[in-house]
């Protein structure tokens, strides 16, 4: 567990409509959608690489809480949740679901950061056989993570403090202000990038981005599904291409490629 602590290891979709939103997906990414089989209210489907788990999608018990929408939340692996939380509020984050159990699942809690970005902290019950994940970069993992911070540099204060992330390249948005590049360890990849949100932005959110085989043809599978355009593809720093849009039950997601 120590070489995943501190780092994003699950990501997870709170919808509407479940079964939609794994077709979608499927479609668009080329997750392969299974049942968890786990027991509970509402279904819990699991979107796969192959044999392994990427990511969920689940509709709350009595749908979505009444002010929230459709969206994308990120688990950070930690070897103590409880001992996390406390570290959370210390430096200025707030508990959303306090620290608790999903049966033969793990520990969690919800939390926020400062600003009021949200990420779940999540440390996995000891489990007999753990598919291989796939290599990073292939097709249907997760390649990037994003935060629009209400404050970067308080933000980043926050999360270097909690989980020892170190500042990488810093890139002038020029009026828009430094998108900051981060990786989980010094001499590590680049694994994320932070920014101050713009003022059009109400809130301070994380953004995932879903690795593809071409952002291109991804956006024209997005839209023959249903999807409605946010930004449209093109190359940012690095040489990487990204396209962003929303789903047709209005959760916003994004995807990026080596290819346009």
């Amino acid at each position: 567990m120590s070489d995943m602590n501190g780092r994003f290891g699950w990501y997870e979709l709170m919808t509407t409509d479940v079964e939609a939103a794994a077709k979608f997906y499927a479609e668009v990414v080329g997750w392969t959608p299974t049942d968890s089989g786990l027991p509970g209210p509402t279904p819990y489907t699991i979107l796969n690489v192959g044999d392994a788990g990427v990511g969920g999608v689940f509709t709350p018990e009595g749908g979505c809480p009444e002010g929230s929408r459709p969206g994308w939340i990120g688990y950070i692996f930690v070897d103590d949740v409880d001992a996390y939380v406390e570290k959370v509020v210390a430096a200025g984050g707030s508990v959303f679901i306090p620290a608790g159990d999903i049966p033969t699942v793990g520990r969690f809690s919800v939390v926020a950061d400062p600003y009021g970005a949200v990420f779940t902290l999540f440390k996995p019950f000891p489990q007999d056989e753990i598919p291989t994940p796939p290599p990073e970069g292939a097709p249907g993992t997760f390649g990037w993570r994003e935060l629009m911070a209400g404050d970067l540099e308080g933000a980043f204060s926050f999360y270097s403090g909690l989980f020892g992330w170190v500042k990488t390249q810093g890139i002038d948005m020029g009026p828009m202000g430094t998108y900051q590049l981060f990786a989980y360890e010094a001499g590590g990849p680049d694994v994320g990038g932070m920014m101050t949100r713009t003022p059009d932005m109400p809130v301070s959110f994380w953004n995932y981005y879903a690795q593809v085989d071409s952002a291109s043809a991804a956006r024209d599978r997005a839209l023959a599904a249903g999807a409605t355009t946010m930004m449209d593809v093109h190359q940012v720093p690095g040489g990487s291409w990204i396209y962003m849009a929303t789903d047709p039950q209005g959760a916003g997601f994004a995807v990026v490629s080596t290819n346009q």
